[in-house]
């Protein structure tokens, strides 16, 4: 298990034990949650805020845009009666916000959500650009077409309808929700029942490189008992949903080396072996036609038990659907069902290269031929760990590896010549998971009770990979991500679109959150 593995196991059960030892001496504060309509009606009321910050670009890598979005979401939130601070970040500021009025005796639950967004491409957009909010519907054939904006602001828009634009869903609407919840709250006279902090991450689609960092250099301000990240897809049902746990991605290159340069495939072919073909040898060693990872000892930390089987059962994924959405007739078998897949690590080629194809291609027996890795880890699997075991493999295969190119000498003694690179893995990439029975699970699954009478989907583990380790190292505190938009909203690409039943609905679970007090959970 990787370091930050088991500090988020350790952390889970001290915040956990002294938040429940601290309430069960202290009263509680209860609120009232808005009803429906008033978590409604502060929703479309934050519309026009919605679109005005949505015209505001925000890509991860213009600083200039990142102040101004950072600036903007400051006033939105000192509006609604926050302290503020940004928090230095060279040149792409992160934003904390507070509400005032802390009691003793209740939890403090810091709110994770970002404020940076993926970069576009304009052309690629099917409305007049990225960064002009706009509202559309599906039409009888099932195309999207345009509604004129205002309609967005009539009484009672329609929940099917969209609004399509860059960070749309990803990740300015919870930002957007959370502000509209505190809204609700005070037309309703109602107080959170937990304490609030906030941090708005300004570098999540690069990976929040900082992040952790910007912590560390804040530590008492940002001192928390709980962490609630706002960020993802809700399941594909578009049922209430929690993910208790996010794989961690690492990367590496694999270089197989030819001949010392590209040489005539009429002249050296059949004679100089051809790194492409060995290359391919290589990475077919490496899974079997299940899918499954044949490096020795990959999957052996990863042990799932009966409860943990039954819980991913109970997710109504429809897989028929996911394989037709895909164009694949049957899945690999890592797993026995989807989520199943999504506890062990991978081992994927991103990309490979040798030479030119196409028109450009030549006659010609490559020097090199490169593969691009990516590792999703578990917290059960330390990433070291699994490049350790991929290098022995490779080695095994009969590789004689070398850093950087190979020396003539290399080259005279040995047939078979590969390198494997690999950076140290940053805590942002890391992967973290809370128990389903943890006091913060129980908390905000009564909660979901509360808000929609049954229980939400509960997902252990999903696959992608979100900043929560180097929150949950640095922090030391059990978390859960709360994902709220719809899972269709097309992030990371064109026509990104935010569903409003989805906008609507969201501010509604955060109001049902911030009003459940965090009671102390008895053992059976």
């Amino acid at each position: 298990m990787n370091i930050i593995s088991r500090r988020s196991l350790r952390a889970t059960c001290i915040a956990s034990s002294v938040a429940v030892a601290m309430l069960a001496s202290s009263s509680l504060f209860a609120a009232d949650a808005p009803t429906t309509a008033q978590a409604a009606t502060a929703a479309k009321a934050t519309f026009k805020e919605w679109t005005e910050v949505l015209a505001i670009p925000n890509d991860s890598v213009v600083a200039a845009d990142i102040q101004r979005n950072t600036a903007w979401f400051e006033q939105a939130f000192q509006r609604r009666g926050f302290r503020t601070q940004q928090l230095a970040n060279d040149g792409r500021p992160m934003l904390f916000a507070e509400l005032p009025g802390n009691k003793a005796g209740r939890p403090t639950v810091l709110f994770y959500a970002h404020l940076d967004g993926q970069a576009v491409t304009p052309s690629e957009w099917q409305q007049e650009s990225p960064w002009k909010p706009t509202l559309k519907q599906r039409n009888a054939a099932g195309q999207w077409e345009t509604l004129p904006i205002d309609q967005l602001y009539t009484a009672n828009p329609n929940p099917e309808w969209r609004l399509f634009g860059r960070a749309s869903a990803d990740d300015k609407a919870p930002i957007m929700m959370m502000l509209a919840a505190f809204d609700a709250l005070k037309t309703n006279g109602a107080a959170p029942a937990v304490n609030v902090k906030i941090i708005l991450d300004s570098e999540e689609e690069k990976g929040s490189p900082s992040l952790g960092k910007v912590i560390s250099e804040h530590q008492a301000l940002l001192k928390s008992d709980l962490l609630v990240v706002l960020d993802g897809p809700m399941h594909a049902s578009n049922l209430p949903t929690l993910v208790f746990g996010n794989r961690g991605v690492a990367q590496a290159t694999l270089k197989v080396f030819g001949p010392r340069q590209d040489s005539h495939s009429g002249h050296y072919g059949n004679y100089a072996a051809n790194p492409a073909q060995t290359m391919a040898r290589l990475l077919a060693s490496m899974k079997d036609d299940d899918g499954r990872v044949t490096v020795a000892g990959y999957y052996d930390a990863v042990k799932l038990d009966d409860e943990s089987r039954r819980i991913m059962r109970a997710v109504p994924d429809d897989e028929v659907a996911l394989r037709k959405r895909l164009g694949i007739a049957q899945a690999e078998k890592v797993g026995q069902n989807y989520q199943e897949a999504m506890q062990y690590p991978t081992l994927n080629v991103r990309g490979m290269q040798s030479a030119d194809v196409g028109a450009k291609a030549r006659t010609i027996v490559p020097g090199v031929a490169i593969a691009e890795l990516d590792l999703r880890t578990v917290p059960e699997t330390d990433p070291q760990v699994l490049l350790g075991l991929l290098k022995s493999h490779i080695e095994k295969q009969g590789f004689h590896l070398v850093k950087g190119e190979p020396t003539d000498d290399d080259r005279a003694r040995y047939a078979k010549l590969a390198s494997l690179d690999y950076a140290q893995v940053s805590a942002s990439s890391m992967a973290v998971r809370t128990d389903l029975t943890s006091p913060i699970g129980k908390w905000l699954r009564s909660s979901f009770n509360k808000t929609y009478g049954k229980d939400p989907v509960q997902i252990r583990m999903m696959g992608g990979t979100v900043p929560t380790g180097a929150m949950v190292g640095a922090l030391k505190i059990p978390f859960v991500i709360v994902p709220l938009v719809n899972a269709d909203n097309n992030q990371h690409s064109a026509n990104e679109n935010m569903r409003l039943g989805n906008y609507i609905d969201g501010v509604r679970t955060l109001t049902g959150i911030l009003t459940e007090p965090f009671e102390p959970f008895q053992s059976k």
